[in-house]
């Protein structure tokens, strides 16, 4: 048994709200996708996303592993070339696109795909950890040495993405998958989280008492007492024991 609870803000700055959410508990999987180019560009970039996965996941039971990843590929390479379709025959659109998470459960393991600077985190065994790495500038330059991880979380180019779906020919897809455990907590979020809100205090907010509701409303509230610059959204999902 798997449960699932989602929520997203507009925080407290911007006027409308580029990120977009969907949980399907009877096709076994979640997503966040934060949408990027300004004004309802963004706004549309997420909806086909989260449009392109509704319908590729239609029937999906879990069944087999091999089919899952299978889906989340076609997901993403789908959405990219909509999103680039979009742009086509809208020009003024142009430079739209979105960052997003896919979550899928099949059997006993989870699957990810994971494009750009959303996150994916798993709480197992009283552990917070990061399971996907962001495709941003600052990521690149602290893997090569170049900022420490307190330059990178102050960095004034943190928001510069090097990867994300509708942006070029191809989508360069990471896929992670791992064996699912009985009371594992995933957390799917945008960077309007993680980039007002420190892992700690995330990790304070997921051990707390409280149901997923509370938890997703305790992380948002964290995001907008410490400035909500920008859309925050989070999807969490447990593994029943």
């Amino acid at each position: 048994m798997i449960n699932y609870h989602g929520a997203t803000d507009v925080g407290n700055v911007r006027s409308n709200n580029e990120d977009v959410f969907y949980i399907c508990e009877a096709c076994h999987y979640c997503l966040v996708a934060d949408g990027m180019g300004g004004a309802a560009a963004g706004e549309v970039a997420s909806q086909i996303f989260a449009e392109t996965a509704k319908a590729v996941f239609t029937g999906h039971d879990g069944a087999s592993e091999e089919n899952t990843i299978a889906r989340v590929q076609t997901t993403f390479k789908l959405a990219n070339d909509k999103i680039l379709k979009h742009v086509g025959r809208n020009p003024h659109d142009h430079g739209m696109g979105c960052t997003a998470e896919l979550l899928a459960f099949s059997q006993e393991s989870f699957i990810i795909g994971h494009v750009g600077d959303s996150r994916t985190y798993r709480l197992k065994n009283s552990t917070l950890k990061q399971l996907t790495k962001d495709h941003s500038l600052v990521q690149e330059q602290l893997d090569q040495g170049l900022i420490s991880a307190e330059e990178a979380r102050r960095h004034a180019m943190r928001n510069v993405i090097l990867r994300a779906v509708g942006v070029n020919d191809t989508v360069a897809l990471d896929i992670l998958k791992g064996k699912q455990n009985p009371g594992d907590l995933f957390l799917l979020c945008s960077d309007g989280l993680t980039d007002m809100v420190e892992e700690s205090a995330v990790f304070a907010a997921l051990s707390a008492e409280g149901d997923l509701s509370e938890k997703s409303q305790a992380l948002i509230q964290l995001a907008k007492q410490a400035g909500g610059k920008d859309n925050v959204t989070v999807v969490l999902s447990t593994i029943g024991r």
